[in-house]
């Protein structure tokens, strides 16, 4: 059997390989390449923070069937349209108010129509607001307003009384705080020589009544919005 050619190579021929110093070359060792990093999601919490947070939304009026369908009392009408359309029950009194409890796109809402009449409202608006912990700014308070045309409504997020007497109340009883968000809705002044108590208490002509009625849907509409989109959008203008 023949043996390989290397080995046939007589020894003193055989090349001596020196070992040879890298001079200046480091050797490197190939490193992952870093993942970008993830961008840091909001707490599970934190989302629903918001969803937590309770709203009281107040319909100002006078109690009774006597008043029911008066001027004054649109605030009412307003928050019983909107526990009729969101199934809650209004029939529970509590701290001097008729007052339902229910969610709204996610969030937990106590209606309320106080029942202290109307020069008295504060007392259970206040009342309400200290026993649920519900800061003036998620006091919503819905009421009639004789500076605009019939029917018109509008949203401020804070603001005086105005010479309104339920609102003047509640503004008392918030401890002079007059940061709580409110939609007015037009109801105009008298004509003649009717007086402003007697025209406040006088019930809406069929007249008024479709636009009424609208301006009731409209302000629905402006209390889904707050409670959906927040209270900047809504001021700004957008619906859902």
């Amino acid at each position: 059997m023949s043996s390989p050619a290397a080995s046939s190579e007589h020894p003193a021929k055989r090349r001596r390989i020196e070992p040879v110093a890298c001079v200046g070359v480091s050797t490197v060792t190939a490193q992952p390449k870093a993942r970008p990093a993830a961008a840091k999601k909001p707490a599970a919490g934190a989302a629903a923070a918001g969803k937590d947070e309770v709203w009281l939304i107040v319909g100002l009026g006078n109690p009774g069937p006597r008043y029911e369908k008066t001027r004054h009392n649109v605030g009412f009408m307003v928050v019983d349209s909107l526990a009729r359309s969101a199934g809650i029950d209004m029939r529970k009194l509590e701290r001097s108010a008729a007052v339902g409890r229910g969610e709204l796109h996610g969030r937990k809402v106590i209606l309320a129509k106080p029942v202290t009449f109307m020069n008295n409202s504060g007392e259970s608006v206040a009342a309400l607001a200290r026993f649920y912990k519900v800061p003036s700014q998620r006091v919503l308070v819905v009421s009639d307003d004789l500076d605009q045309p019939p029917a018109a409504v509008r949203l401020r997020q804070k603001g005086g009384h105005g010479g309104h007497n339920g609102l003047r109340s509640i503004i008392q009883h918030l401890g002079g705080s007059h940061d709580f968000p409110r939609i007015k809705i037009g109801i105009g002044r008298p004509n003649g020589e009717l007086d402003i108590a007697s025209y406040v208490l006088q019930e809406f002509k069929r007249s008024e009544m479709a636009a009424i009625d609208e301006a009731v849907a409209e302000s629905i509409g402006i209390i889904n919005s707050c409670l959906a989109l927040g209270m900047a959008k809504a001021l700004s203008g957008q619906r859902l």
